[in-house]
């Protein structure tokens, strides 16, 4: 990857053997692994056996959970947070525990509207929940720095499933919890 980075630069126009440059390659390397580190991990890993046996069946959502993904289009960063719900059958997920597989998958090159799903999926599937519900905000670099240039744009993408697509009610209930609490 320290090669891939030398030819990056010498392409731009720079001259890698430069006093500022010398080292950048390396660092560039160490970055761009830091943030794609989630093909290194998995969902086993990271759940690591924090399901608890729970009497609730009342919706639990954890807001504004804070991601740094990389668009897999032009390589850029897209910055945002995600809002996740879930309503348990029996089992509840250790609250880090959706934080940390938001950051997996966010540690990809990736598109939000499948960022969004797999998070949802992820969430469901090891939870059993009755219904989950993922919505992503972010601010996408690839159109801020380059192409239209619009540094006020937000991308809102949603995935419901279970009771949150079938239930206007819950749905509802969701949406108003988000909008009630300061973010």
């Amino acid at each position: 990857m320290n090669d891939a980075f030398t030819t990056i630069l010498t392409e731009i126009g720079e001259d890698p053997t430069r006093e500022g440059l010398r080292d950048t390659p390396k660092r560039a390397a160490k970055a761009m692994q830091f943030l794609t580190s989630g093909y290194k991990k998995t969902v086993e890993e990271i759940v690591n056996n924090a399901l608890f046996e729970s009497d609730s069946n009342e919706m639990i959502v954890v807001q504004d959970i804070e991601l740094y993904s990389m668009c897999e289009h032009h390589m850029l960063p897209f910055i945002g947070k995600c809002h996740v719900a879930y309503i348990p059958t029996g089992k509840v997920l250790g609250l880090s525990k959706v934080a940390r597989i938001v950051e997996m998958f966010a540690r990809r090159l990736q598109i939000q509207e499948n960022l969004t799903k797999e998070v949802a999926e992820t969430i469901q599937s090891v939870t059993a929940a009755s219904g989950v519900s993922v919505i992503i905000e972010a601010k996408h670099m690839c159109m801020m720095m380059r192409g239209v240039e619009k540094q006020n744009s937000v991308m809102k993408t949603s995935v419901m499933l279970g009771e949150f697509r079938n239930n206007p009610t819950t749905r509802m209930e969701f949406l108003s919890l988000l909008n009630s609490s300061p973010s």
